[in-house]
C-alpha cells in the first residue's frame, strides 16, 4: 500500500481506510487516512506501506528532525507490539483497552512520554493526571531512559481517607534537649505514647522537631529550659534555620496527623517519612514533601518508587498546592 507526502503529513488513498477499520491506524479524511509521523515510521518498518523515495531509514531521519521524535516512535512501536491500539494525543498517545480502537471502543490509557533526564513539574503532573482521571483514564508516564530502555509509571492522585485514629492528649510539659524534648510517659494516653516520640526509658519519650512544632503549634506543648518557659517561635526559627526543607515537611506533616495518620522519619527509606494508618502494624506508605514550584528529575522518582516497591509500601510525593496538600502516587506498571 502506497502512501505520500502532502506538506508535512504522511497520507494514504481511501484504500488506507482498512488500516483504520480493522488495526486502529491513522485518522480518516476525505482524501483517505492520514498518518502521525510515529504511525508511519511503523508502518513503513513492518513493510506495510510504503512511502516512495523514502526507505525506513531516511523516513525516520526526516521525522527525526522533531524534538523527541525517536523516544516517541519506541513508545509507539512498544506499545503497538504489546497488542494495543494507540494514536497521538492528547498528551502525547491514548492507549485503547486490548481488544478495541478508534471509532469503536475506548481508550484507557493516557500516555506522556519522557526521557529520564526529564525534570517533573508537579503542577503540572497534577494537572495532567487529574484531567486524564475526569475522563476515566489512567494516567501514565512512558520513560525512556539512556540506553532506550522503557518504562511504565502509573501516576494517581489520591484522596487520603480519614483514619478515625487522630489523638486527644492533654497539656504536655517538654524538657528542651537541644532540638529535641523530654517528656513524661505517664501525661500521654497509650495512643499518643504510639503516636509521637522515641521511648527513651519506662518514664521518658523523646519528641523529635516536626512533633514539638506540631504539638506547641495545637497548644499542648509547654518548652522548658532550665525552669523557664521558651518561646515556641523562637524555638521554630532556630529548628528552620538548620534544616532547609523544615517548611515544606512541617505542612505535609500537619495534614498527615489531621487526616489521623502517624508519619515518623523515613529517613531509612531516604525520603521524610513512613506513614502508618493504624489498620496494619508496618507502615504502609512512603511519603516525601515537595515544596511549591520544586521540580525533581525523573529519575529520582524512578529511585524512589523502586526502593518503595522493594518494602512493599506505596510512593507518595506530598506537594504544596495553593490551598491544601496534594498528594501524588506513582507506581511502576506493565501494560
Amino acid at each position: 500500500m502506497k502512501a505520500r507526502f502532502d506538506g508535512d503529513r504522511v497520507l494514504l488513498g481511501p484504500e488506507g481506510r482498512a488500516l483504520y477499520d480493522q488495526s486502529g491506524y491513522g485518522r480518516p479524511e476525505k482524501a483517505g487516512l492520514r498518518l502521525a509521523p510515529e504511525e508511519a515510521a511503523y508502518l513503513v518498518h513492518r513493510e506495510k506501506i510504503t512511502v516512495p523515495g523514502y526507505d525506513f531509514d531516511r523516513l525516520i531521519s526526516l521525522f527525526a528532525e522533531k524534538p523527541d521524535f525517536l523516544r516517541n516512535f519506541l513508545v509507539y512501536r512498544d506499545i503497538r507490539e504489546r497488542g494495543y491500539a494507540i494514536q497521538t494525543g492528547p498528551h502525547d498517545f491514548r492507549v485503547f483497552r486490548r481488544g478495541q480502537r478508534p471509532g469503536s471502543g475506548q481508550s484507557q490509557y493516557l500516555v506522556r512520554v519522557l526521557s529520564e533526564r526529564d525534570l517533573i513539574d508537579f503542577d503540572v503532573l497534577i494537572e495532567e493526571a487529574m484531567a486524564s482521571a475526569n475522563m476515566r483514564k489512567q494516567h501514565v508516564l512512558a520513560v525512556v531512559d539512556d540506553e532506550n530502555e522503557l518504562t511504565y509509571y502509573e501516576v494517581k492522585i489520591p484522596v487520603l481517607a480519614e483514619t478515625g485514629g487522630g489523638t486527644s492528649l492533654s497539656a504536655l510539659s517538654g524538657l528542651l534537649v537541644g532540638k529535641a524534648a523530654i517528656v513524661r510517659a505517664a501525661e500521654m494516653d497509650a495512643t499518643g505514647i504510639l503516636s509521637f516520640g522515641m521511648r527513651l526509658d519506662e518514664d521518658r519519650l523523646v519528641l523529635s522537631p516536626l512533633e514539638i512544632l506540631h504539638l506547641s503549634a495545637a497548644g499542648i506543648l509547654t518548652l522548658k529550659k532550665n525552669g523557664e518557659t521558651q518561646d515556641p517561635d523562637v524555638y521554630a526559627e532556630g529548628i528552620a534555620a538548620q534544616d532547609v526543607e523544615l517548611q515544606e515537611k512541617k505542612r505535609v506533616y500537619d495534614d498527615l496527623k489531621a487526616k489521623g495518620y502517624t508519619p515518623r522519619t523515613g529517613y531509612k527509606f531516604g525520603h521524610h517519612f513512613r506513614v502508618y494508618s493504624g489498620k496494619k502494624p508496618h507502615s504502609e506508605m512512603l511519603v516525601h514533601a515537595i515544596a511549591r514550584g520544586v521540580a525533581l528529575p525523573m529519575s529520582t522518582i524512578s529511585r524512589s518508587v523502586r526502593l518503595a516497591h522493594s518494602v512493599k509500601k506505596k510512593m507518595l510525593f506530598g506537594c504544596e498546592c495553593t490551598t491544601k496538600i496534594q498528594y501524588v502516587e506513582f507506581a511502576r506498571v506493565k501494560l
